[in-house]
């Protein structure tokens, strides 16, 4: 039966005295972190909770983190991981959605609201040492809700996306259909835990017995030097992080010999990005993962992007993985032919069960077993995916349907341009004009980027406007820009979009 307690015994039973988790200077095989995860069960039994309760967690990544995103839902109860760099009364707010009685944190989170705070490391191994260990997976049903992950709130407030047990771990298989896992895996985690990146691999991981190293929160030369201690084979970067690390690597180069499997996602990249990628890290296979908080996140899958980087398919995020159906639809809800843009939606076993406590929103994007991912986009005939755009943030100037990522693939390919978000402003005349904001790396003016733009795209497509900036754009905690938080100013005096979106 699907639930997490089945990766888990698994592990235990192949590879009991393998490295399970190295973080920081705790190394603990199998054997431990199944023992530590059943008094865990225990703990939370012996401070009244019953099958169903949520509980929270705050912190950077660690190993007691693992063992509570392993051993809460295991022990039938359901995990609520919170982003730890929302403000006090955004983190509040979710903790009450949730409804959650106990809350781990490792900070001193100001405004945490719950029947009991308890503190890591301190209290959590007071509880564990005290506890005994009871069986896991007794009672708990592959349909039972396993995780409220919160969205991102990169488009409006977070909701609490339900995910199931065998979601999860369908999730994890997923995933091993497509890339190797097994004893010698060493995936270092390196994306925030309370976000699907950060856990994309943990199920895929357990199941054959590997190791996670775990990376507190992302620092390029961190990585670098973690790959190379610890002998990494595995990892996931969003595109921010990976371009950090491929500057980091080629700047001071590190041993990063062991690292086979490098995959990216969460948000677009460039092709100068991937080549960039490719030089400081020539042995690893690229992977480009394409997917939502709601879909856990695997969609569609791009092996070997390397092998591709000069030709059309650079372009696409791959296609569906296994297990997994994509269609793209028009506003009819009728699938279109190939090479014709419309909306994504997904069908699997990993996609939520819908959202925590909202059946308007869930009604919204859950259509029988279909989920709308309100991403743009087309297939070729061989049902590769290109995305073009969020429908949210699709520009309509003058009439004319123009896709930010579009503008900023063709913005990024200057050499100078370091970050980059394009988004559509107020316009009396076009109704919407193109706007973009750029981080450089070297000195250049805006007109040379625009410039460089209508060499490359429709001229209705180049910005009206380039905003230099010196500072990094707004992220999400894990590693999103947050085009929200830059476009809304804009819109501040007016109540809708033009183009309704």
């Amino acid at each position: 039966m699907y639930t997490f307690a089945a990766p888990l015994g698994r592990a235990l039973r192949i590879a009991a005295d393998s490295c399970a988790v190295v973080s920081g200077d705790h190394r603990r095989t199998y054997a431990e972190l199944g023992s530590r995860c059943r008094r865990l069960a225990g703990a939370l039994r012996g401070l009244g909770l019953v099958p169903g309760d949520r509980v929270g967690v705050i912190g950077l990544n660690s190993d007691r983190y693992l063992e509570l995103y392993l051993g809460v839902p295991a022990a039938g109860f359901v995990l609520a991981p919170v982003n730890s760099r929302l403000a006090a009364a955004e983190m509040r707010a979710i903790l009450q959605d949730a409804g959650v009685r106990v809350l781990f944190t490792d900070g001193g989170y100001a405004g945490a609201v719950a029947e009991r705070v308890v503190t890591m490391p301190g209290e959590y191994e007071d509880l564990i040492s005290a506890a005994d260990e009871v069986p896991l997976g007794e009672g708990v049903a592959e349909d039972d809700l396993a995780v409220l992950f919160y969205t991102s709130g990169t488009t409006g407030a977070a909701k609490g996306a339900m995910h199931s047990h065998r979601g999860l771990v369908s999730s994890g298989l997923h995933f091993m259909a497509t890339w190797p896992f097994d004893r010698d895996t060493r995936w270092l985690v390196s994306s925030p835990m309370f976000h699907t990146g950060g856990t994309i691999a943990m199920m895929a991981t357990v199941w054959s017995g590997g190791t996670h190293v775990m990376m507190p929160s992302f620092e390029p030369d961190l990585a670098l030097d973690l790959i190379e201690r610890e002998g990494v084979t595995h990892t996931l970067l969003v595109p921010t992080m990976l371009a950090a690390a491929a500057s980091a690597q080629l700047s001071r180069p590190r041993d990063v010999s062991s690292l086979r499997y490098l995959s990216h996602g969460a948000s677009p990249i460039t092709t100068e990005t991937l080549k960039r990628t490719r030089r400081a890290f020539p042995g690893a296979e690229l992977l480009h993962v394409y997917g939502t908080t709601e879909t856990t996140p695997i969609t569609t899958l791009l092996p070997h992007e390397e092998r591709i980087l000069d030709t059309p398919r650079a372009g696409s995020c791959g296609q569906p993985a296994v297990g997994v159906d994509v269609r793209v639809i028009d506003a009819s809800g009728a699938e279109v032919p190939p090479a014709v843009v419309g909306e994504i939606i997904v069908r699997s076993p990993s996609v939520m069960t819908g959202y925590w406590q909202k059946p308007e929103e869930t009604a919204a994007v859950l259509a029988g077993d279909w989920y709308r991912t309100g991403d743009l986009g087309y297939q070729d005939e061989e049902s590769y995916l290109y995305l073009v755009d969020r429908a949210k943030d699709m520009i309509v100037s003058g009439g004319e349907s123009i896709y930010s990522t579009e503008v900023e693939s063709a913005l990024s390919s200057h050499p100078s341009v370091d970050e980059v978000a394009v988004f559509g402003v107020p316009d009396e005349r076009w109704g919407e004009a193109v706007h973009a904001v750029v981080v450089c790396r070297t000195d250049v003016t805006a007109d040379e980027l625009i410039a460089h733009c209508r060499a490359r795209i429709a001229r209705f497509k180049v910005p009206k406007r380039i905003e230099l900036r010196a500072e990094p754009l707004p992220k999400s905690a894990a590693g999103k820009i947050l085009k929200r938080d830059l476009r809304d100013p804009y819109w501040a005096t007016r109540q809708t979009r033009v183009g309704g979106a």
